[in-house]
């Protein structure tokens, strides 16, 4: 069976992008949503052992201090 890669490029992406404005409501739960989802992986990221931050190139250091950071940020 063939297989096919997909390669967009930049302008064919910006070709089927939202381009209309979205409504207050939906941003508002976009935002929050994403604030959810930051806070969430920061948590992750807190909980992980040293072994596999070091594989992915991160001290502790470094994750302890992105995970203090506030959720909105």
């Amino acid at each position: 069976m063939p297989t096919v890669d997909l390669y967009l490029l930049p302008k064919a992406y910006a070709a089927w992008r939202r381009k209309e404005a979205i409504q207050p409501v939906a941003a508002a739960f976009t935002l929050i949503a994403n604030w959810i989802e930051t806070a969430r992986q920061r948590r992750a990221l807190a909980a992980l052992d040293d072994h596999i931050l070091r594989d992915n190139g991160i001290t502790r250091v470094e994750a302890e201090r992105e995970a203090e950071k506030p959720f909105w940020k």
